[in-house]
């Protein structure tokens, strides 16, 4: 004996369904809305884990940061002890394009970091500030805008 199942009313594929939903206008402005040229001022990476390990998974990143064809410097502010010169020749990484900068006296590394990216002389600023909260976020996104820089964070941990 064979059973036959005819549908009785047709069933919308799953793309449909959701496209029919009143979410669907907003999608598509999203989907639709062109992708911007410009990069984004901020960006945060998190690295977990043994400290050779993130080195590791950043140099590839600060390689080829420092080997940007903007005229610029990639500074790096406060970096971890672990981050030498040896490690940077070691790594691949243009050292005559790179600065290595600490805070002075009462300068936190934030500061510094700010001022490096008002500034404009550096195309990427990358600071480890930890924590970094919605306030010191926004003062690094305004500082990179105003010097046409980049700013990344690294947050160890």
């Amino acid at each position: 004996m064979q059973l036959v199942h005819t549908p009785q009313h047709t069933q919308l594929s799953l793309f449909e369904a959701f496209m029919a939903q009143p979410l669907a206008p907003i999608l598509k402005e999203t989907v639709e809305a062109p992708w911007s040229a410009e990069p984004e001022a901020f960006s945060e990476l998190s690295l977990r884990g043994a400290a050779g390990s993130c080195l590791s998974l950043l140099a590839p990143i600060l390689r080829e940061l420092s080997e940007e064809q903007d005229a610029r410097w990639l500074t790096l502010i406060a970096p971890p002890a672990s981050l030498t010169q040896a490690w940077l020749r070691d790594a691949g990484l243009n050292r005559e394009r790179i600065l290595l900068l600490q805070p002075r006296g009462a300068q936190s590394a934030q500061q510094l970091t700010c001022e490096a990216l008002r500034l404009g002389r550096s195309h990427t600023v990358v600071s480890w500030l930890n924590p970094l909260n919605a306030s010191a976020k926004q003062q690094l996104i305004s500082a990179a805008r105003t010097g046409d820089a980049q700013s990344l964070n690294i947050r160890l941990g």
